[in-house]
């Protein structure tokens, strides 16, 4: 019963934190109002100093947005894959050792 208390208020905390920023409308008045930090940093880089330029190329630059995005959402779904996978290591190493206290 503690258990799904807690998932419910895990629900809850993450349905607040996605709601939250656009209950209070933290993007108006912005031209793109959900940009990610890159595109903000260079914003901010261009109007500080126009003439800069980076000292760096990236090694890969993905021909449009889109690949470029799903690059993106790919490396997330393996990071969650391989973070899943742990947890559930963990928890099964845990029960299996609760187990054999139990029986022995």
């Amino acid at each position: 019963m503690k258990g799904r208390i807690v998932n419910l208020l895990l629900v809850l905390a993450v349905v607040a934190l996605a709601v939250a920023p656009l209950a209070i409308g933290a993007g108006d008045g912005k031209e793109e109002p959900f940009t990610g930090a890159d595109g903000q940093a260079e914003t901010v880089i261009t109007e500080n100093d126009p003439g800069y330029e980076p000292w760096f190329a990236p090694l890969y630059e993905p021909p449009s947005g889109e690949i470029e995005s799903g690059l993106f959402a790919l490396q997330a779904a393996l990071g969650a894959g391989v973070l899943g996978y742990c947890l559930g290591v963990v928890r099964t190493r845990r029960r299996l050792t609760a187990a054999r206290r139990d029986d022995g």
